[in-house]
């Protein structure tokens, strides 16, 4: 196997070419310093973590492989209005189970520094496990791609469990639901299901999940905007 066959973009082009826009239109938010005080980290910390998150969506760390079978190559898998990619490969036996560095490692990461920081155990725990369960009910096994959900669902479902847990923390939980709430959801609790759909990497928080794990984070963005600049306006 060559390393370089781990590592592709989690959308055809023009779809990841979206994610890189929303991205872009946060630089012009007027808010975004603001936003990022509520949310629990600086706005240049913010900014890197996201862009890291875009980047590192690409790489995938292999941690395991399962028992041979044959395996989808080079192609694009639609699903639900989304295109992903199944990247080219040869020489492959098997379904290689990876984590995904942009859409697992660095959001589970801030999320973990988030409850810390913020002191959310219980309610990120609460919050994580409701979406954890919605996400899992709506999971799809998908042939030469592994486990997919609607890219909307997690951002919908964040936003009602993180705002009905609690306004003032609405930010935060939205990041740590959200991103934790869709990995264990959706791919962790489904890894029994990627035997023979044919995906030559089933990546936790890559193909399938990485759309809707970044939206979240650029939800937990927009509700601070909502909920953290007027706390801190009353401040000073």
């Amino acid at each position: 196997m060559q390393m370089s066959q781990y590592h592709y973009l989690p959308l055809a082009p023009g779809f990841f070419a979206i994610l890189v826009v929303i991205f872009f239109m946060l630089l012009v938010l007027h808010s975004w310093r603001y936003a990022y005080v509520s949310l629990g980290v600086s706005s240049h910390t913010a900014m890197f973590l996201l862009f890291a998150s875009l980047i590192g969506s690409v790489f995938n760390i292999p941690v395991a492989e399962l028992h041979p079978e044959p395996v989808v190559s080079d192609r694009i898998v639609d699903f639900f209005g989304m295109q992903y990619a199944v990247p080219v490969v040869s020489h492959w036996q098997g379904t290689v189970v990876a984590v995904n560095v942009g859409g697992a490692v660095i959001p589970a990461a801030l999320s973990l520094y988030l409850l810390a920081r913020r002191n959310l155990w219980v309610k990120g725990a609460i919050g994580t496990a409701i979406v954890a369960v919605v996400i899992h009910w709506l999971a799809n096994p998908v042939p030469g791609l592994g486990i997919a959900v609607p890219v909307f669902v997690p951002v919908i479902t964040t936003a009602a469990v993180a705002l009905l847990l609690s306004r003032e923390d609405a930010a935060p939980l939205a990041y740590i639901c959200g991103g934790l709430g869709t990995l264990i959801g959706a791919d962790l609790t489904n890894l029994d299901k990627v035997a023979g759909l044919g995906a030559p990497v089933a990546s936790i928080g890559g193909a399938g999940t990485f759309d809707g794990i970044f939206l979240t984070g650029i939800l937990s963005v927009l509700i601070a905007n909502l909920y953290g600049r007027p706390r801190r306006m009353q401040t000073q």
